[in-house]
């Protein structure tokens, strides 16, 4: 028996690569979560508590949140920079709305309704007139981290009603009110993601995008709907947020486009497109959240986090385009 791959050999072995990525890449994200959390485990007798765990998720939700919404976006080979942006305006106008007297459940509605606007806008620019993402959501970016200092100009909102925390620190049969939101917001991502028609165009729309558009699939209206999708992410994770820290600060969410990009390729998202899950996003998501949680137990200090997050972020940017080699000389052999 010769042991020499045949070309029937060679094309069996690049489908079956392909059709395993994204199983491959989810287990190793999250051998990589474990393997971190059993490292933390021996620095500090303070990570293995239940207690700890539940800040740890309640710290990732609005992550996790806004990474769903993201997600799709990038799947589609998209991109959008301005979701901490829009997470920091959202707070500011439910705050606003809330202390002006309009009933708590109405400004956190009109705030996910803003947030919805800006992604509308981002959509119709970006699939109506072929902008480039990178250019139109770093612009809103700006835009929207203005509004949010012009809404609220001199100083944090405070005075806020008494309900106002709700979202954040109250608790559905003992787990933390965020992480019901973001488990809610994963799950309705995920079914979207992997049963339904619109699910497929996605992928489709990111793995080769003429081909969609000849197989019949509107491609403006449905990165139209992908951009209010995030932007409605981005405004939730804002009000869950800011409804955790009791007030509505134009500062938060500075950065925090960057941790929801990290989050997401290190859940296996190709930024070639075509490629990545929900639930390998809520792993990435998780894998930030006990990094950030286990070197502050280890007591590393706050600016060696962020060293520590922009590597995490460069090596899974690394692993990303290896496997897309990987996948291009597999489909070659085929």
């Amino acid at each position: 028996m010769s042991d020499v791959a045949t070309p029937h050999s060679t094309a069996g072995m690049g489908q079956k690569f392909l059709s395993n990525r994204n199983m491959v890449l989810t287990a190793a994200t999250l051998a990589v979560l474990v393997l971190m959390c059993g490292v933390f485990a021996t620095l500090t007798d303070r990570f293995l508590t239940v207690s700890n765990f539940q800040n740890v998720m309640r710290n990732a939700a609005p992550v996790i949140i806004a990474s769903c919404g993201m997600t799709t976006v990038m799947i589609a080979r998209g991109l959008d920079l301005s979701v901490g942006s829009v997470l920091a305006a959202s707070s500011v106008i439910a705050g606003s709305l809330a202390v002006a007297g309009v009933p708590l459940y109405l400004a956190f509605l009109l705030a996910v309704l803003f947030g919805a606007a800006v992604g509308a806008v981002n959509g119709v620019i970006i699939a109506g007139l072929a902008v480039s993402p990178i250019i139109v959501t770093l612009g809103m970016l700006n835009i929207a981290r203005g509004a949010a200092y012009l809404i609220s100009p001199s100083a944090i909102l405070v005075g806020l009603p008494s309900g106002w925390s709700f979202l954040g620190t109250a608790k559905v049969l003992g787990l933390p009110m965020p992480i019901v939101i973001a488990g809610i917001v994963v799950a309705v991502f995920y079914v979207m993601t992997s049963y339904t028609t619109f699910g497929k165009r996605i992928y489709a729309i990111g793995g080769n995008e003429e081909a969609a558009r000849l197989s019949g699939i509107n491609i403006k209206r449905t990165l139209l709907w992908l951009y209010v999708m995030c932007g409605m992410t981005a405004a939730l994770a804002g009000v869950v947020l800011s409804s955790r820290v009791g007030s509505g600060d134009p500062n938060i969410g500075v950065g925090f486009e960057l941790q929801v990009i990290a989050a997401i390729i290190i859940g296996g998202t190709s930024l070639s497109g075509g490629e990545g899950r929900i639930l390998g996003t809520v792993i990435g998501a998780l894998i930030i959240g006990v990094l950030a949680n286990g070197l502050n137990l280890a007591g590393v200090e706050p600016f060696w986090q962020f060293v520590a997050q922009g590597l995490v972020l460069i090596v899974a940017i690394i692993v990303d385009r290896l496997v897309q080699d990987g996948v291009l000389k597999m489909r070659k052999g085929a």
